[in-house]
């Protein structure tokens, strides 16, 4: 897959998924012990490339592009017409076609005018270090390293200022953000107020303008994620190639729940993303962190990745998912990621043959001799309401863990603080055990 959002293109692999997930400690392959080697989680078959905006294209104009295309999935609405007499022209069938597209149309329209006047475009400058075997003192690191400039697409949350887009847009490193309006009004004030981490499956950072020289901007209308259908219309709106700001694009949504591992062209390393949406609407090189949006206006997703060896398969995080975190920022003016404090591995059925338990699905703590590190981290959240190595945790709050829904993606639904009821599998009893969230460590 590649990322969506900055210039440079972000190429998936075939996903492939950590063996084990320390809840925003630390995600990383955990080393089996004895007899007990570690199993990769398994892995969607595709392959994904994340949009990152394309500098290699040239600015060629400064005037505002806004392209709207119509896909095939409007047609659909052809099909439920009423079979009217055909000997009438005012009832033909042709007719009634051209008012469905027609109608269609005017909608998206109106969705391209109040929508992307809530959709900004990111410049984003960083700095990666270099080799530089001739400094002893910084491990061959050196100072003089390559900038790098990258583009993308946030979503304005509120009239302070406040911009939600991709973790991949900000990558690390990032000496300078700017953002720009839909009415190119440029702020180069812009505070990086947050990302997550790179292990988590949610790839989302928060900007903020630190001064907006007295306008107020106008924020999106956040829509429910789940009540969502497969063959709904979308639409997408984001900084397309880096260049071409507010370009609008309409499809269907394809699928929901897909895993897919993303990464960059420049980059040997990949992200596993989890529970997304799938839809044909064409999605960008620089749409990263725009809106995909119903057709009530409302963002039900972010753009974020898109399939490089394939037509028209893009993908976002359903906004429900990020409810808790932007909740979280609103209130507190920094992001903050619920934190449960334990290591596990997604169950599938060889992990359930491999350590012979009784599930196919859930998160299992193993012991930590297995894995070489504390899987229950002394003093965390889940330490201290009593969870235990070897326990199984089938849902939290009543939603299953399995391999659409990680316990990352669920828990960053919720907010510090706040006191969610895991089903747990001892010993094949099933109890339940409250646990009040913490804040994840930053390192």
């Amino acid at each position: 897959m590649e990322y969506t959002g900055n210039p440079k293109e972000k190429t998936t692999e075939e996903p492939k998924f950590e063996t084990a997930d320390t809840n925003i400690v630390s995600k990383k392959d955990l080393p089996a012990a004895g007899k007990k080697p570690s199993v990769p989680f398994s892995l969607p078959p595709e392959l994904i490339n994340r949009p990152k905006p394309v500098y290699s294209v040239k600015y060629l104009s400064i005037a505002l592009l806004v392209i709207v295309s119509l896909t095939a999935g409007f047609f659909g609405g052809w099909l439920g017409a009423d079979d009217h007499d055909q000997t009438t022209s005012s009832n033909s069938p042709i007719e009634s076609k051209q008012t469905v597209v027609s109608n269609t149309s005017q909608v998206i329209s109106s969705i391209a005018k109040t929508v992307g006047q809530s959709v900004v475009s990111i410049d984003v400058t960083s700095q990666t270090a270099s080799p530089d075997t001739n400094n002893i003192f910084n491990f061959g690191f050196g100072t003089n390293g390559t900038t790098e400039e990258d583009a993308g697409t946030g979503i304005i949350l509120s009239s302070s200022g406040l911009i939600i887009t991709n973790r991949h847009v900000i990558p690390d490193g990032t000496t300078s953000v700017s953002v720009t309006l839909s009415n190119g009004t440029t702020y180069n004030n812009v505070q990086v107020i947050g990302r997550t981490s790179d292990s988590d499956s949610l790839d989302i950072a928060f900007l903020k303008i630190s001064n907006l020289n007295g306008k107020k901007l106008v924020p999106v209308t956040i829509g429910d994620s789940s009540k969502m259908q497969v063959g709904d219309t979308v639409v997408a709106i984001g900084n397309a190639l880096g260049q071409f700001q507010n370009t609008v694009t309409s499809g269907i949504l394809s699928g929901y729940g897909r895993s897919v591992s993303a990464s960059d062209s420049t980059s040997t390393t990949s992200e596993s993303l989890v529970d997304l949406f799938q839809t044909d609407a064409a999605i960008n090189e620089g749409n990263s962190g725009g809106p995909l949006v119903n057709l009530s206006g409302q963002v039900i997703g972010i753009n974020t990745a898109l399939a490089g060896n394939a037509q028209n398969i893009g993908f976002a995080i359903p906004v429900n998912d990020v409810i808790g975190l932007i909740k979280g920022v609103e209130q507190t003016g920094k992001l903050e990621q619920p934190y449960l404090g334990i290591v596990y591995i997604p169950i599938t059925a060889d992990v359930a043959q491999q350590y012979s338990l009784n599930v196919n699905s859930g998160a299992y703590i193993p012991p930590s001799a297995d894995v070489g590190q504390q899987t229950v981290i002394s003093g965390g959240p889940a330490a201290q309401a009593g969870l235990q190595e070897g326990d199984i945790i089938m849902d939290i709050n009543g939603t299953p863990i399995n391999e659409n829904k990680s316990i990352t993606s669920i828990l960053d639904q919720d907010s510090v603080g706040q006191v969610i009821t895991l089903t747990v599998n001892r010993s094949g009893k099933t109890i339940s055990i409250k646990v009040t969230l913490g804040t994840a460590p930053t390192s």
